[in-house]
């Protein structure tokens, strides 16, 4: 509910501040006071109206606020993601604040938190419809009248169903689509990959194998030159005349002799000694070596195919070694991908067939189903309308088909089910029907309107609504029945209603009054909550002019005695067969 309203700088209005009632409150006033201005700050605050040009003039800056009590934690959360502002923290009490400022510019904020106007909107479309701004009426919109017929006949739990199918069945054509567009493609690239695998495969790489093939090989390539040098440093070691070793013996005797005359050169001899047993161990494994490098031209054939094998595939796929063998795992995983995919889509294509089916049994049912709600809607809708003096009003839900099809069937399906409906009026015999959208008539759309409200009452997700031109052109007695509709629909909603009839005016739960007031050359409007005798007093004014009597106020005290004892009989009469079918569905539904 809207719990406070305050206006400040808007238009004739300097600072007006109102507490409102959880039911129906009234706006009266006399013609040109302000009423629909209240009605304007109202829709300034929700983002439905511009507000260029209504601040009050010689004001820097105009403030529409007001405090929303919601106890719905879903719609909490739902407001919290629309505009990224903690208000579930804040125990369902929303402050909405709209600043115009002399420049033309205008902010947002949401409990202290700026937000944009497109938020706003956004959230306006979970608090309120304004009666009598066309354009901003949940219940105008088609995709929203489907929700409404949904929600009145209990065919939500069926719908989700629905919704799930399609969603599922959606899915799988776009991946099916997906894959098979690229199936030529993914074929490619499979053989690609296979055919670089087996190549890899049949290399079979080995760090260490192609480490010593490269050593062995390098080995061959040089053989006579090995066998040449190291068999010279050999002779010269061991096997010339004058040999290394022979020398060095002949010097390591002579030094041993010497140390004998002075232990000083010992340490001399020793290490001369050492040399040449180093030296032997040298001559002799090189004696060794040489002994093996006899040539094999059978080997060196061999060894040269495998590196040549082995190095054609690392430069083909990277070098060093483990770059081609980081490539081998990589499309192994792409092989496996490619392969799934082929398996997804063959296992795709068998399990759509079944999901079709059942996705057109579920719809063909819920569009039988919506057509049984629609027929007993209308009747029950023409009822309310005939009680509100529109008894040659004709209502009906027409049914076309959804725009958009899944691929390949010729079956017209939405997200919502296989139905377009809308809402269509025939407000006169000879009158083309003609959607409820396009319906011209302020008075006409808010007796509509009220009329849906109170059958759908109970399942209607806003919580406040606004009545602006609902009593136009309606006389005292019709205007007793819209008060007493207003009240009952408040049992459900907060309801904000102006009005220039006291027979409306006297079934609200608190009756407010604009009213001008001149000081000097500065005229406001100033709007004050009437209670006991002033409310007697507003309402004898509005059954006979501004000439209050004895006779008026006893008129008026007669609409607040009959106001009551309407309000006390429909709180004990039991509800009509219809009305009690259509809450069971309701109530069916929330289960």
């Amino acid at each position: 509910m809207l719990r406070e309203l305050h206006i400040s700088n808007l238009a004739v209005i300097s600072d007006v501040r109102m507490e409102l009632d959880a039911g129906l409150n009234c706006f009266t006033g006399a013609t040109g006071a302000g009423k629909s201005l209240v009605i304007g700050a109202i829709e300034i605050l929700l983002g439905l109206r511009n507000p260029a040009e209504m601040l009050r003039p010689g004001a820097d800056e105009g403030r529409v606020s007001g405090v929303f009590e919601i106890r719905n934690p879903q719609l909490l959360e739902a407001i919290q993601r629309l505009t990224d502002a903690p208000v579930v923290a804040d125990g369902g009490e929303l402050l909405i604040t709209r600043r115009l400022y002399a420049s033309g510019r205008s902010s947002v904020s949401l409990n202290g938190n700026p937000i944009t106007l497109g938020m706003l909107k956004q959230v306006a479309d979970l608090l309120v419809d304004v009666h009598g701004q066309h354009d901003h009426q949940y219940l105008l919109r088609p995709s929203n009248q489907m929700d409404v017929l949904d929600h009145f006949g209990g065919l939500l739990p069926l719908r989700q169903q629905y919704h799930e199918l399609f969603a599922r069945v959606t899915e799988s054509r776009q991946r099916i689509n997906e894959l098979s567009a690229h199936r030529a493609l993914r074929d490619q690239q499979l053989e690609l990959y296979r055919f670089q695998a087996d190549e890899i495969d049949s290399a079979a790489l080995d760090p260490a194998e192609y480490a010593e093939l490269r050593s062995r090989a390098s080995m061959l390539q040089n053989l006579e030159k090995l066998k040449k040098e190291s068999g010279a440093v050999h002779s010269a070691l061991y096997e010339t005349d004058g040999a290394v070793l022979e020398r060095l013996k002949m010097m390591g005797a002579i030094l041993a002799e010497l140390s004998i005359l002075d232990p000083q050169i010992r340490p001399m001899a020793d290490s001369m000694r050492d040399a040449s047993i180093a030296l032997e161990e040298v001559a002799f494994d090189l004696s060794r070596y040489i002994d093996k490098l006899d040539l094999d031209p059978g080997e060196i054939e061999e060894v040269t195919d495998r590196l040549n094998t082995l190095n054609r595939v690392l430069n083909k796929y990277g070098d060093p070694i483990e770059t081609t063998i980081a490539h081998r795992e990589e499309i192994g995983r792409k092989i496996v991908e490619l392969e799934r995919a082929t398996d997804d889509l063959n296992k795709l294509q068998k399990e759509l067939a079944p999901a079709l089916k059942e996705l057109e049994e579920t719809g063909r049912q819920l569009s039988a189903q919506r057509q049984a709600v629609a027929r007993r809607l209308s009747p029950l809708v023409e009822k309310e309308l005939a009680q509100l003096g529109m008894d040659k009003v004709n209502f009906t839900v027409t049914f076309a088909p959804a725009q958009g099809a899944l691929a390949s069937q010729d079956l017209p399906a939405s997200a919502s089910g296989f139905d377009a409906i809308e809402f269509v009026v025939q407000t006169n015999p000879g009158l083309a029907p003609q959607p409820l959208r396009k319906i011209a008539s302020g008075g006409e759309i808010g007796r509509i309107m009220l009329a849906l409200k109170g059958i759908l009452a109970q399942g209607d997700r806003i919580s406040v609504l606004v009545f602006d031109e609902i009593d136009a052109n309606v006389g005292g007695r019709l205007g007793s029945v819209i008060g007493r509709k207003l009240r009952a629909l408040a049992g459900h909603h907060q309801v904000l209603c102006i009005t220039h009839l006291p027979q409306i005016a006297s079934y609200a739960n608190r009756h407010l009054t604009v009213r001008k007031e001149s000081s000097g050359k500065v005229t406001e409007t100033k709007v004050r909550v009437m209670e006991g005798a002033d409310r007697l007093n507003e309402l004898a004014e509005m059954v006979g002019g501004q000439r209050v009597t004895d006779i008026t106020r006893a008129q008026a005290q007669e609409l607040l005695d009959a106001a009551r004892r309407d309000i006390e009989e429909d709180h004990t009469a039991p509800s009509p067969p219809a009305e009690k079918s259509a809450k069971g569905a309701r109530a069916k539904a929330r289960a």
